[in-house]
């Protein structure tokens, strides 16, 4: 059983990204690769709402940190792209290490407003207190100085679309292992009843920093992806003003769910992409939207979606098993 399970497993996730694979043939580049980096952006945030409970309107703070370290390296000291987002990476892991501490000791709303201070902070800090590394508003323009690879050549916009297609399937098997381990049922019961938590010897401390930490380092991840694809960052990543975008893209998809940041990342942006060509305040639209989803599948898209296709796949099977001859009856 567990080994169907398994291969179940990995035929939806093969399924999923091999469709979103194969969408690079009717559906422009750009948009593609903004989804994939955008999903990675959210699954942290789908991460720490989903299965610990707590509501983060600072993730602009993580991918600026993400995307600048990654900018500083190469604009100042090297030119290789892997080495950059591994930088940008490590520079999410101590962010996170250094303030984690102080705000998983919060809930609820103290939570999200601490998260928003600290967005606000790193994006006046990049705007005017670091100008002169930083370049302020102008920003840091580095595209030339990013050196060709072998293999995968992250300059090249097909490459790094497969590139950022690796790494986000590497991501979403990682995250699905969290959630079928001991520790992931350990963060939904935090969120649940942490007293009970704590009566069977487990310490929720440790274990909200262990996710707050996991799910900052992913944004940053996303943030030095960011970095290497558009050549470019500015404060504008860490504005305040698009503090809310991860929390809505993972009310579209689906709180909690798996393919939830992959179904809003579309949604999002594929409503960013047309809308804003359309009316020039896009983002009423998509209020709109999200109050009318809430109210009609609060499950969020892929959340109301995926007990349908469980439940047709369920029913397709059993009537193949009926009317299958050679299967017999145990009783």
């Amino acid at each position: 059983m567990q080994a169907i399970n398994a291969l179940k497993w990995w035929g939806g996730m093969l399924l999923a990204f091999g469709l979103l694979g194969a969408s690079r043939l009717v559906l422009p580049l750009p948009f593609l690769n903004e989804v994939v980096i955008y999903s990675v952006y959210a699954i942290g945030c789908n991460f720490l709402i989903g299965r610990v409970g707590y509501i983060s309107f600072g993730q602009p703070a993580y991918l600026a940190i993400g995307a600048y370290a990654t900018a500083f390296y190469l604009f100042y000291f090297g030119t290789n792209p892997y080495v950059g987002i591994l930088v940008g990476v490590l520079g999410g892991l101590v962010m996170s290490l250094v303030v984690g501490p102080l705000f998983v000791r919060l809930r609820s709303d103290y939570f999200a407003m601490v998260n928003l201070a600290l967005a606000v902070i790193v994006f006046y800090l990049m705007q005017k207190v670091l100008v002169g590394i930083t370049q302020g508003d102008n920003g840091l323009w580095f595209l030339t100085r990013i050196s060709s690879t072998p293999v995968l050549d992250l300059t090249r916009p097909n490459h790094f679309f497969i590139f950022a297609l690796i790494v986000a399937l590497l991501v979403w098997v990682f995250y699905k292992y969290l959630d079928d381990s001991i520790y992931g049922a350990c963060c939904l019961a935090t969120k649940v009843n942490e007293n009970k938590l704590q009566f069977l010897g487990y310490n929720n401390f440790s274990i909200r920093l262990f996710a707050f930490v996991i799910a900052n380092t992913t944004t940053a991840l996303a943030g030095a992806m960011y970095a290497i694809y558009l050549g470019f960052v500015s404060p504008e990543m860490a504005s305040p003003s698009r503090s809310a975008d991860p929390v809505i893209v993972t009310l579209l998809g689906g709180v909690g769910t798996l393919f939830g940041p992959l179904v809003g990342a579309i949604a999002y942006t594929g409503m960013k992409d047309v809308l804003s060509k359309m009316i020039g305040n896009w983002e009423l639209f998509i209020g709109f939207l999200l109050v009318f989803i809430m109210l009609v599948a609060d499950k969020g898209i892929w959340g109301s979606l995926e007990p349908v296709l469980d439940k047709w796949l369920f029913r397709k099977k059993t009537a193949t098993a009926i009317n299958d001859p050679g299967t017999r009856s145990d009783d």
